[in-house]
């Protein structure tokens, strides 16, 4: 219920960009990438491995010109894939998420070629909410949200195409111990690369 109303306000966002003042610029399309996740943990009985994911959905961004400061806003269907190691028994956690990155971005306008190509770089909070099983039978529960904040960089090019490189580093804990004693010392915190290619309109 909290994924709908998040996304429902997104689009309401989305809709209401229309009727801003002509000078600002508003661009929206599809987008799609790989993510590479990795569970935080401070325990050595517990490992978990880098594992290559995917992510789906859509895009809108906000610019204003001249001093190239605005925002992106995206509703992503984000499947992150993660081994443990817990007491040499491997387990695979495919976890899927409904994502809402919201970034502040700062685009470099550069002379001659800012038509062909504008870097720029971004960063802003993410929310994810658990779409898939709710636990790993004898090891922990995945939580129904989590909260990161996202550091990227990338660039347009043609004034369309948005090639997007960012790392989300976990604010909450992405999974509960079922053992309390065993979760004493454990973050349990997501890490991931996310990197994105998006069509804007």
């Amino acid at each position: 219920m909290k994924a709908i109303k998040v996304i429902f306000m997104a689009l309401i966002l989305i809709v209401g960009a229309s009727s801003m003042p002509a000078q600002a610029q508003f661009k929206f399309g599809p987008k799609v990438g790989l993510t590479v996740n990795s569970m935080h943990f401070d325990k050595s009985v517990i490992d978990a491995d880098n594992q290559t994911g995917w992510t789906a959905g859509v895009m809108t961004e906000f610019t204003v010109p001249v001093i190239g400061l605005g925002f992106d806003l995206s509703a992503m269907y984000v499947r992150r894939n993660t081994k443990f190691l817990t007491e040499n028994n491997l387990t695979k956690d495919n976890r899927d998420y409904i994502e809402i990155p919201l970034n502040l971005k700062y685009k470099f306008s550069l002379p001659v070629v800012s038509k062909l190509l504008v870097p720029y770089l971004a960063v802003g909070p993410s929310v994810s909410f658990l779409t898939s099983r709710q636990h790993i039978e004898n090891a922990y529960k995945n939580k129904s949200v989590d909260w990161a904040v996202n550091f990227g960089f990338g660039v347009q090019l043609f004034s369309h195409l948005d090639v997007n490189a960012r790392y989300g580093l976990g604010l909450t804990k992405a999974v509960n111990m079922f053992n309390s004693a065993e979760a004493a010392g454990i973050e349990g915190k997501n890490r991931y690369w996310t990197i994105s290619l998006a069509y804007l309109f």
